[in-house]
């Protein structure tokens, strides 16, 4: 197939056509804006601010604290590496033994397989016992591999001091809660979630473990896609409790996947498509680059029959940034095509997103009522919240009569003000400067190092990161858990991303 391609008249018209354009005034101009845009970024305040690293997150790698939290986690380790040292030729004599050390030496393979069946199963048959079992279970498999090697040990210092405060204030959510019985059962989704980015950061060694989880992810997109698409050639019937009829007229019924919700599902794929565009420019063979076009493709079309607002926006933003970290003298063009691809927009997308800012729009109006009982919350309990999970802060809601809307309140239809009412202060204080801390570290990366595939892949789960960010005004993404350890494993990508990048140009980001 693909030497027919090679061999067609379409594709020696498009090669007279690239050449003709490489030789013309038109290619010199573009280049000269081009170098032009990357000498102005290059020394704006913009790129300053996001390259500099703070005194915290500098010194967290060679303190006294991260150095005892990284031999607490790795005890277990050390005494099995111990063992075997002890033991050394009757491990290797084991068949079994010898087995369990090739697979913990590949647990980032076995988490790539581990995300491809967790994220694909319906939410009918869906257990969020699943994901818990399934990374402690990536754990265990990682000791293994550590007992035969000692240099193969669980790594916090590339996870940050940040991201430790957010996971602390959780416990301290639980034990200040309204309703403490109520708050335990979300707290074990967090821990699903922390092993998650524990795992994931320190299992990585190389850009082809990168580029096998971003695979795992694209299976994801693709199945939840293809099933979106279906749904949409079945027809969807359309929900009231999601669609304002008389705003959106004409519009048709949201597609959800098996995520069982549209905006959920959304939530996903504009986490996981950056993954599947850095596949996209990371593979090395033209039918994985196709795969992954197609891929991408289904992904863009079921997340444009979401129907969900605060999702489009979010994805453009996640776009733009990754252009913006990956190669900014292409934002010109971006900006050109997102010009030239909005009167093909189809009309009811078209409409969709004039209802944004429209107060005639019950979904929008909706909203105010939400966020003015999270801000009373704050004002009664500014320091604690009304405890972990939405059912503690529905409790505490409803028992102090902070919410005086139409809805049932489920949770504050906004990122920031959901965290700090469930976490507190030091939960909301540790959940932006983690953001912050990562997308810094990832742009301080992407403007020190060359282009490569880690480098790639870390610009683009940072800008996912963006994304979320965008689309966390108008929604609250970890509502539903598997959701939650989606958007914590692309925070742990965009971490993995750097550290191989530091590993393998031993970069040095002192300004």
């Amino acid at each position: 197939m693909m030497t027919l391609l090679r061999e067609s008249y379409l594709c020696h018209l498009w090669l007279l056509l690239c050449d003709v354009y490489e030789r013309s005034m038109l290619c010199r101009v573009i280049r000269g804006i081009y170098a032009w845009c990357g000498r102005q970024l290059d020394g704006s305040r913009v790129m300053a601010v996001l390259c500099r690293e703070g005194e915290v997150a500098r010194s967290w790698p060679e303190s006294r604290l991260c150095r005892l939290l990284t031999g607490l986690i790795n005890l277990p380790g050390g005494l099995l590496h111990r063992l075997y040292m002890a033991w050394q030729r009757t491990f290797e004599d084991s068949v079994f033994a010898r087995l369990a050390f090739a697979m913990g030496d590949e647990t980032a393979i076995a988490q790539s397989w581990l995300i491809m069946l967790l994220w694909v199963i319906p939410f009918s048959h869906w257990n969020n016992a699943y994901t818990l079992i399934g990374f402690a279970a990536l754990v265990v498999l990682f000791y293994a591999g550590s007992m035969h090697r000692k240099q193969f040990r669980l790594d916090l210092a590339n996870i940050g001091f940040y991201p430790l405060v957010l996971f602390g204030s959780m416990f301290l959510a639980v034990a200040f809660s309204y309703a403490p019985s109520l708050s335990l059962r979300f707290l074990f989704y967090h821990i699903s979630a922390a092993l998650c980015v524990l795992v994931t950061v320190s299992a990585v060694r190389n850009a082809g473990d990168l580029k096998r989880l971003c695979a795992g992810g694209a299976v994801c997109v693709l199945v939840s896609g293809l099933y979106g698409v279906y749904q949409r050639i079945q027809g969807v019937e359309v929900n009231e409790a999601y669609v304002d009829l008389k705003v959106n007229a004409g519009m048709p019924g949201r597609v959800e996947s098996f995520f069982d919700n549209p905006n959920t599902f959304a939530e996903v794929l504009i986490l996981l498509l950056p993954l599947v565009v850095a596949l996209i420019l990371c593979s090395k063979r033209n039918f994985s680059k196709l795969v992954a076009c197609g891929v991408f493709v289904v992904g863009v079309a079921a997340l444009a029959m979401t129907y969900s607002r605060a999702s489009w926006v979010g994805f453009a933003c996640a776009m733009a940034v990754f252009v913006f970290l990956w190669k900014p003298r292409l934002i010109p063009t971006f900006i050109l095509l997102c010009c030239v691809a909005v009167p093909f927009l189809p009309e009811t997308i078209w409409n969709r997103i004039l209802t944004i800012a429209n107060p005639a729009d019950t979904s929008t109006a909706s909203r105010i009522p939400l966020y003015e009982a999270a801000l009373r919350v704050i004002k009664v309990s500014p320091i604690s919240g009304g405890g972990l999970g939405t059912a503690a802060t529905q409790a505490f809601i409803k028992d102090l009569n902070l919410y005086h809307g139409e809805a049932p309140f489920v949770h504050a239809h906004n990122f920031y003000l959901q965290v700090w009412i469930e976490a507190g202060l030091l939960g909301a204080c540790g959940f932006v400067a983690s953001m912050l801390w990562n997308i810094k570290r990832t742009a301080r990366m992407a403007r020190h190092s060359v282009d490569s595939t880690a480098r790639t892949i870390a610009c683009a789960a940072a800008s996912a990161m963006c994304g979320a960010m965008v689309c966390g005004l108008a929604d609250y993404l970890w509502n539903y858990p598997r959701v939650m350890c989606i958007f914590w494993f692309v925070f742990a990508m965009a971490l993995a991303g750097t550290k191989v990048c530091f590993a393998e140009k031993d970069l040095d980001f002192a300004e």
